[in-house]
């Protein structure tokens, strides 16, 4: 007998593919519980954030109560969800903003991570609970003014000095390193790459801000400062001993990049969709027009085609077969796919496209920097590259 097949579904312009239909019942509520908070929380105001440049420092607590703040790690007051629910949330945040997401997994998938999973015991019962309810920030201190694809130029040295260690050096580019209550710094030393736990208000250590920025500025970015900052034996990670240490933590929020990347796509596609049904040009909608069909055709297929790569990359992670490789091509792919995306919608949008009326332009802008840290798109086109081919570029 012929098989029974069921209807075609029907074609949903801001889900093209189908792909909600990939999701568990459980991904999709936790999708639709962060989508809901970023709609009534975030994307009203953002613009105005993105313009003043700031943050709302009530925001860490309320995404804490949220449950996304490290919610991927076991135990301390973590989720503990599966890989694809983080990514799943990772999309609905950045879909507001990347400075939102860059907040959330800095805290979750850098800072938290790295002492959740380099950490002793004390440590991590220490911080873990009050970051996850947001009570406490953390911030990671890798890149240097001078090092920031090249971390193993680092500048930075600690050194025994009876029981405690002596720190002094410059981090650059910090996400949350003003408002952080501790600061993941990592270090050379006489035994490899360190890393310390430097609790704000330490004696030598300070923080400034990196102003008149055109990129994530709903995002506090900083300089950390250390000038001899004495730490106890205790503030050392035990369990990292070389560059392996950061690099994870690198590579788990990379991997949430590669779901922002494609939540931000969807923002500007959606707002130039609708924007291309409503402004009415020689008498009809610009979306009755062969060039501006091509242009949404274009964008749907960028956003479903990372949409979907970011799925396979969860299941993946979930699977326990996700390579830092694979997460450089995610990377490298989905975010150059957004960035074409936001492209394409800001000329959509014409001259409404460069105002915070709408949120393309603050899109566009965010992704010049997203395109860049947690590695560049050149780095991770050198990683594919090597896995491809067996030989590394990079020197």
């Amino acid at each position: 007998m012929p098989a029974t097949t069921a209807p075609p579904a029907d074609i949903r312009p801001t889900d093209f593919l189908g792909i909600d239909q990939l999701l568990s019942d459980e991904e999709r509520d936790i999708r639709d519980t962060v989508r809901a908070f970023v709609r009534e929380r975030v994307v009203p105001h953002v613009g105005d954030w993105f313009e003043e440049a700031r943050i709302p420092l009530e925001l860490p607590g309320e995404l804490g109560r949220l449950g996304v703040l490290g919610m991927h790690l076991e135990g301390y007051g973590c989720a503990g969800a599966t890989a694809t629910a983080y990514g799943l949330a990772c999309m609905e945040l950045e879909a507001g903003d990347s400075g939102v997401r860059s907040l959330v997994s800095v805290q979750g998938s850098l800072a938290m991570y790295a002492i959740h999973r380099w950490g002793s015991e004390e440590q991590k019962q220490e911080w873990l609970p009050r970051m996850a309810s947001g009570d406490a920030i953390g911030c990671f201190g890798l890149t240097e003014p001078d090092a920031g694809s090249d971390p193993g130029a680092m500048r930075t040295r600690a050194r025994r000095d009876g029981d405690d260690w002596i720190l002094h050096g410059q981090k650059m580019w910090i996400t949350n390193g003003s408002i952080a209550d501790v600061a993941v710094v990592w270090a050379r030393t006489d035994e490899g790459v360190r890393g310390f736990l430097v609790p704000k208000g330490t004696k030598g250590f300070s923080t400034q801000d990196i102003h008149r920025k055109l990129s994530l500025r709903a995002s506090v970015t900083s300089e950390l400062l250390l000038d001899d900052v004495r730490l106890p034996a205790g503030a050392l990670l035990p369990e990292a001993t070389s560059l392996r240490g950061p690099l994870s933590c690198l590579n788990e929020a990379r991997y949430g990049i590669v779901w922002g990347a494609a939540g931000a796509a969807r923002a500007c596609f959606e707002a130039a969709l609708e924007y291309s049904k409503e402004r009415i040009a020689f008498g009809r909608p610009i979306a009755a027009t062969q060039l501006q069909q091509q242009k949404l055709a274009s964008m749907a297929l960028e956003v479903n085609r990372a949409t979907l790569l970011a799925l396979h990359l969860g299941r993946m992670k979930d699977a326990g077969r996700l390579r830092p490789e694979h997460v450089s091509m995610g990377k490298l792919g989905n975010v150059n796919a957004a960035l074409d995306v936001a492209r394409t919608a800001r000329q959509v949008l014409g001259a409404n496209g460069v105002t915070l009326e709408y949120p393309v332009i603050r899109h566009m802008n965010n992704l010049e920097s997203v395109v860049t840290y947690e590695g560049t798109a050149d780095i991770h086109a050198l990683v594919v590259g090597g896995a491809l081919t067996g030989i590394q570029a990079f020197r």
